[in-house]
């Protein structure tokens, strides 16, 4: 339901899309499926009424390699809480939010075997929010830096195992690809359609753009694309809903929607001409909120390392 519930809304706006998304799979997720029942019940019933939530993995120096994190977990016993120092990077809904999933390094001699999850509260002694950034894309979603210095958390906020956050970053993350694969069929698909209404009203050398084979070529290319794209996301996310193992089916789901998403908006942009290389019509903006999904939650690199592992092993 939360695919189908991105893909309708990226349709006409990817940047309300993400909200739900981030929110559902990358938030709502992981603190139902690791938390404890105290951390549930304080946590959930806020996330699913007016309460933003966010995650937190990427640093300024760990993206795809996302487990060489730098920010660390210092346990202080005593006062039975951690401490949290470091910089998170690239946090989608971040200005907003009020709860964040953040990611960080409680025995670094361990390695990413350290990683662990925790829930923060904006509150939070030593919590604050950074710079914003000024994105291509998906402009209405806020992208902030994060600063954790000296961020006091309880441990009963800790999300599973100490030391086990690597395992909840990597099944969140592929729950998240669906919904990206979703949000990506969304933005083709509202591209395609504006680019359908155009061409049978668009008028040159006597009949509408529509009438000419290599118009109705192009557009069923773009809509045989995006059919399988959508058809790919679907299976991931009937394939996780049936308790299935989605590493490979989301990865693959997320590396074809987002180049179906590139491929269908650009050619947007190109059958509405000098128009819709302008902000009077929304391809321009389909054309820039497509270009993400090749980068965040994983790059399409990333996704292809992903698929080779798993058709390899």
């Amino acid at each position: 339901m939360v695919a189908l519930a991105v893909e309708a809304l990226s349709r006409v706006d990817a940047s309300v899309a993400i909200v739900v998304d981030v929110q559902n799979t990358l938030v709502n997720y992981p603190i139902a499926r690791y938390g404890s029942d105290a951390i549930k019940a304080k946590y959930l019933p806020r996330l699913v009424s007016a309460t933003v939530g966010a995650y937190g993995l990427s640093e300024p120096s760990s993206g795809s390699d996302a487990f060489a994190m730098q920010t660390t977990a210092r346990h202080d016993v005593e006062r039975g809480l951690y401490v949290l120092n470091g910089r998170k990077l690239w946090i989608t809904n971040g200005a907003e939010a009020e709860i964040y999933v953040i990611f960080a390094n409680a025995n670094p001699a361990a390695g990413y075997k350290g990683i662990t999850a925790f829930v923060v509260e904006r509150g939070f002694t030593g919590f604050a929010v950074g710079k914003k950034e000024h994105k291509l894309g998906i402009r209405a979603s806020s992208t902030v830096e994060l600063i954790l210095d000296g961020c006091e958390v309880p441990e009963e906020n800790v999300l599973g195992p100490v030391g086990q956050g690597y395992k909840v970053a990597i099944e969140t993350l592929n729950e998240g690809r669906i919904g990206i694969g979703a949000q990506m069929i969304g933005v083709a698909g509202g591209a395609l359609d504006a680019a359908i209404a155009y061409v049978k009203e668009r008028h040159q050398f006597g009949k509408a753009l529509s009438e000419f084979q290599g118009i109705q070529f192009q557009l069923a290319q773009a809509a045989t694309e995006l059919e399988a794209a959508r058809l790919m996301v679907y299976n991931a996310a009937r394939a996780k809903d049936g308790g299935a193992d989605i590493a490979k089916e989301g990865a693959m789901a997320k590396l074809f929607a987002s180049q179906v998403a590139e491929r269908v908006t650009s050619l947007a942009v190109e059958l509405f001409g000098g128009y819709g290389y302008t902000t009077d019509y929304p391809v321009e903006k389909f054309y820039r909120d497509a270009k993400i999904g090749a980068i965040y939650e994983g790059t399409s690199n990333m996704q292809l390392q992903t698929i080779a592992k798993a058709i390899l092993r």
